[in-house]
C-alpha cells in the first residue's frame, strides 16, 4: 500500500493540471471503496482497466476501456515477471504509472470533483487498486469491483440461468423470406418487448447470414448482451423473439433461454413464395452487389445439395436471374432446412398458430397480423 500511494503522489505530480485538480479538491481519498456489485447505480462511469484484447472479448455494457497496459505491454511485462517478480512488479509500475497519466490528462481532467467511476479489472487487483488509487488521491469518490470481471461474468451466467424462467416468450415462427425479423422490428415499433437474437449476434441464423461488413461478437460478449436485454424488460409483459437453432451463427443460445424458446406458444407466419423472393432480394442487397463472393460461399452447400445444383445457382447468378435464384435456394435448400430444424428443436406441447398473409405490407401487417397477434398473445395462447 505504501509503494502504491508512493507511485500516486509522484505521478500526481507530473502534471500541473492534476495539481490544480488536486488543489481543487477539499479532501483527499488514497483507498477506493471495494463492491461486488457490477451494476452500481452510484457510479456514473464504469471503467473497464484491462487491455483492449481482453475489454473486445468481454465487457460490462456501457463500460469504457482506459487500459493501464497495452496488449503489448501486458505480454511483455508477463513475460519479464516469469524470469524476476520484482523486475516484472517494478518495469509495470513505470508503464502503469505513465498510461494512467495520459488517461487523467485526456479523460478525466474536466470531470467535477462529484464525479464516482466505477473500476474493475480482470479479478479485482492490482491494476484496477492503482487506477482507483490515484483517481481517490485526486479527491474522487472511487469504487473498485471485488474480484473485477470475473465477478461479472459470475452474474451474467447466474441471470442466464435465472432469468428466463421469469417471462413468457413469443415466438414468431416461419420459413426464409417470411419476414420474422420485419414483423420483430414493427412489434417493437408499437411498444412490445422484443428479443431481437440475430441483431445481438450480428448473424441472420444461416450460411448467407452474416450482417455484412460485421464480425460477430465473442461468445462472452453475445451473452452479456443476451442478459443485459433479458434484465431490462418488464415481466409482466411478454417477449417476443424469432424461432432459431440453437446456434446464431458461430454462436450458441444458452441452454436455459433455449429451452424455454422451445416450450414457447409459436406464431407461424405464412406468405406465398413470390412475396418472400421479394423480401430476401430487399434483405441482401450486398449479395446481389458481389455475385463472386456468393458462389463462394454456396459452394460449401455442394455436399448438401450437389454438384449440379451449384451450377444451376452460378448460371442464374451470372444471368443476373435472381428472382429465379432466390426461389431455387428456398425450394432445394431453405425450405428443407428450415421443416429439418423445426421438427428437431419444436417441443410438441408447444401451442402453434398460422397466420397468412398476402404480403408484408404495412395494410397487411396492420389489419391481419398484428390484431392476431396481439390477440392471441394475450390469451396466453
Amino acid at each position: 500500500m505504501q509503494l502504491l500511494c508512493s507511485i500516486a503522489r509522484k505521478l500526481l505530480r507530473t502534471h500541473a493540471s492534476i495539481n490544480n485538480l488536486i488543489r481543487q479538491s477539499a479532501s483527499i481519498v488514497c483507498t477506493p471503496t471495494r463492491v461486488d456489485n457490477p451494476f452500481l447505480k452510484e457510479a456514473d462511469e464504469i471503467i473497464d482497466v484491462r487491455t483492449p484484447a481482453e475489454y473486445s472479448l468481454d465487457h460490462i455494457p456501457n463500460a469504457i476501456n482506459l487500459p493501464v497496459l497495452s496488449n503489448e505491454q501486458r505480454i511483455q511485462i508477463g513475460t519479464l515477471y516469469k524470469k524476476s517478480p520484482f523486475e516484472g512488479r517494478k518495469s509495470g509500475a513505470s508503464l502503469v504509472t505513465q498510461n494512467i497519466s495520459e488517461h487523467i490528462v485526456r479523460h478525466f481532467k474536466d470531470k467535477p470533483q462529484s464525479y464516482r467511476p466505477l473500476i474493475y479489472c480482470w479479478r479485482g487487483g492490482q491494476r484496477s487498486h492503482s487506477f482507483g488509487l490515484v483517481l481517490g488521491q485526486i479527491g474522487f469518490e472511487v469504487f473498485v469491483l471485488q474480484g473485477g470481471y470475473k465477478t461479472y461474468r459470475k452474474v451474467v451466467q447466474r441471470d442466464l440461468n435465472e432469468l428466463p424462467g421469469r417471462f413468457k416468450f413469443k415466438m414468431i415462427s416461419g420459413m426464409t423470406g417470411s419476414g420474422k425479423t420485419y414483423i420483430l422490428e414493427k412489434l417493437r415499433e408499437r411498444g412490445e418487448q422484443v428479443l431481437d437474437l440475430e441483431f445481438l449476434a450480428k448473424h441472420k441464423g444461416s450460411i448467407l447470414g452474416l450482417w455484412h461488413g460485421e464480425e460477430q461478437p465473442s461468445q462472452k460478449y453475445w451473452e452479456s448482451q443476451l442478459r443485459a436485454q433479458l434484465a431490462s424488460f418488464d415481466i409482466s409483459k411478454p417477449v417476443w423473439l424469432e424461432s432459431e437453432s440453437i446456434r446464431v451463427g458461430k454462436l450458441i443460445i444458452p441452454d436455459t433461454l433455449f429451452k424455454k424458446m422451445k416450450a414457447a406458444s409459436r406464431f407461424i407466419i405464412d406468405i406465398p413464395i413470390q412475396e418472400r423472393v421479394k423480401h430476401i432480394r430487399w434483405s441482401y442487397p450486398h449479395w446481389i452487389e458481389e455475385p463472386e463472393n456468393l458462389k463462394q460461399v454456396l459452394a460449401i452447400l455442394k455436399d448438401f445439395v450437389g454438384r449440379k445444383v451449384i451450377e444451376e445457382w452460378n448460371r442464374l447468378i451470372d444471368e443476373e436471374k435472381w428472382e429465379e435464384f432466390i426461389e431455387s435456394i428456398l425450394q432445394k435448400h431453405y425450405d428443407i432446412s428450415y421443416t429439418h430444424s423445426q421438427k428437431k428443436n419444436k417441443n410438441t406441447d408447444a401451442v402453434c398458430q398460422t397466420i397468412y398473409l398476402q404480403s408484408l405490407s404495412d395494410v397487411q401487417l396492420g389489419s391481419v397480423l398484428f390484431p392476431r397477434l396481439l390477440e392471441l398473445g394475450d390469451r396466453g395462447t
